[in-house]
């Protein structure tokens, strides 16, 4: 689709790239969404029109996606261990930039800052993907040699409805796991040497506080919006959508950055120790 004259509807432009499969050609649109945006040529939009549905988006034919359980656990100790890490996590950024894209692309009801704030996401998401794509290519791979899963779309179909569970269940549950692992992964990676990794690793873990805050922003404001209390929705989504799978330690000091509340905190702790 990369080849094809682009519309001036902001949902038509956000689509394309969001159905792009060409990795380099998905960054480079997501970043001129972006630009675009930022100097005011992306303001006509038919906010009333409908959605296309996107049981799957753009995406290469490799990595081959297996169930989580099938992807090959990845010793650090070791180089082919350390490139299957960084593919791991190039796979996370590459749905990442889909996610912030369909978020900007579906929910036409929100306030249109809401639009802007995910095609932002969705640029520095295509930043970290690019990062990452580099240094697998240093360490003699590339995107789509090892498998990988699904998680994160499948989410995404799950709330796709529902501009309030996604806010809850994507950035606030699954991106921001990422807060709570990637310290660890940087000692790791440090401890083997790896400091080109770490590095960028370093820079993933910082935007990725704002991107997570900004979920919390829209959540929050979601709830209020209904009349629901954030802390208390936020945990019965948690424990309806995601139970069994709250594993610590918790990064309280990011995650505070990142819009939560000492009490859900108190909260994802407790759920923890309930399921151990």
């Amino acid at each position: 689709m990369g080849g094809t004259a682009l519309s001036h509807d902001r949902y038509d432009r956000i689509y394309e790239a969001l159905m792009e499969p060409v990795p380099v050609r998905k960054c480079n649109m997501a970043k001129e969404l972006w630009s675009e945006w930022q100097v005011g040529h992306l303001t006509t939009g038919d906010d009333n029109s409908q959605p296309f549905p996107v049981s799957i988006p753009g995406r290469p034919s490799s990595p081959k996606l297996v169930p989580p359980r099938q992807v090959p656990r990845r010793n650090l100790g070791t180089s082919e261990g350390r490139s299957a890490f960084v593919h791991a996590v190039a796979h996370i950024e590459f749905n990442a930039i889909n996610l912030a894209l369909d978020a900007a692309y579906r929910f036409r009801q929100m306030p249109i800052i809401f639009v802007g704030d995910w095609l932002r996401v969705a640029a520095d998401e295509a930043t970290h993907f690019q990062l990452l794509d580099e240094r697998l290519k240093s360490m003699g791979n590339q995107y789509g040699d090892f498998p990988a899963h699904n998680g994160l779309w499948e989410m995404a179909c799950k709330t796709n409805h529902d501009p309030l569970l996604r806010m809850a269940l994507v950035p606030r549950v699954l991106e921001a796991r990422g807060l709570d692992v990637t310290p660890g992964m940087i000692e790791r990676l440090n401890a083997v040497g790896d400091t080109k990794t770490t590095a960028i690793l370093d820079v993933i873990l910082r935007e990725e506080v704002e991107h997570v805050r900004i979920g919390s922003y829209w959540y929050v404001t979601l709830c209020h919006a209904r009349g629901l209390d954030p802390e208390s929705t936020f945990r019965e989504l948690w424990h309806k959508y995601t139970p069994g799978h709250v594993r610590g330690p918790f990064n309280h000091e990011a995650r505070l950055a990142a819009g939560f509340s000492h009490s859900e905190l108190s909260c994802l702790e407790a759920s923890q120790r309930e399921y151990e």
